[in-house]
């Protein structure tokens, strides 16, 4: 049940502008996006297997798993579950990584 008996109260904020006075933060323009700093985690997909699960449970130490893609094809990348962009497994160093092979087409603003 809502009171009647409420006070409002009067709250002064500061106005925004466009260009910071001295000794001021500067505040966000369109020249840097807060989008830009979210973090995402991707993942690649270099290929799948159909196994059962009596399949599964026979699996040993050292033994091969053959997956249904060919060493040549290129990988998924994957956000959220989709795919978002293609790629070739290569080598940097001592790990895996991805060189961007085929992207959609860029949104338009």
């Amino acid at each position: 049940m809502l009171s009647t008996q409420h006070t409002a109260h009067v709250i002064a904020l500061s106005n925004l502008q466009d260009s910071p006075e001295e000794g001021q933060s500067p505040v966000l323009t369109d020249t840097v996006n807060p989008l830009h700093q979210v973090k995402a985690r991707l993942q690649v997909c270099v290929g799948d297997a159909v196994v059962t699960v009596g399949e599964l449970m026979a699996l040993r130490e050292r033994q091969v798993l053959t997956l249904n893609q060919s060493v040549d094809a290129p990988v998924d990348i994957l956000l959220e579950g989709r795919v978002v962009a293609r790629g070739q497994l290569v080598a940097v160093g001592d790990q895996f990584a991805v060189r961007i092979t085929d992207l959609p087409l860029p949104l338009k603003p």
